[in-house]
């Protein structure tokens, strides 16, 4: 038993060498009611956000495909910024999600190129043909 305790004795003292006299001291002693509040207000907000995660993060299945609920939401944005056609389907959501763009615009401009359109790239002019 006693050699456990030197050897905890000299674990401490190693440890206060490297990282100071905070490291070993025990954490409760800097507790106080504030800081209790504080972490009981900073878990709450952390709850929160987490149930509203896991609101938004639910899979729907629309036309065979699991799809993230939040990708639905065409409130968001009606058209397309670069053709400025309106989104017509779901996989224009779902493009619009990733790549801001319709699914006919991201054949025509970002398919293979992915790299250089998430770099800002963009098409000069672009006509909406129908």
């Amino acid at each position: 038993m006693e050699k456990d305790l030197d050897k905890i004795a000299n674990y401490e003292k190693a440890i206060k060498k490297k990282y100071g006299e905070e490291a070993i001291q025990n954490p409760a002693k800097f507790w106080d009611e504030d800081k209790e509040k504080e972490y009981l207000e900073q878990l709450k907000h952390l709850s929160n956000k987490q149930k509203h995660s896991e609101e938004t993060s639910r899979m729907v299945e629309v036309e065979g495909f699991l799809v993230n609920k939040k990708l639905l939401n065409r409130e968001a944005r009606i058209n397309c910024p670069v053709c400025n056609k309106r989104f017509k389907t779901l996989r224009d959501d779902i493009y619009n999600n990733k790549y801001e763009s319709c699914e006919k615009c991201y054949i025509q401009y970002i398919e293979g190129r992915e790299d250089r359109w998430l770099k800002g790239w963009r098409p000069d002019n672009v006509t909406s043909n129908t």
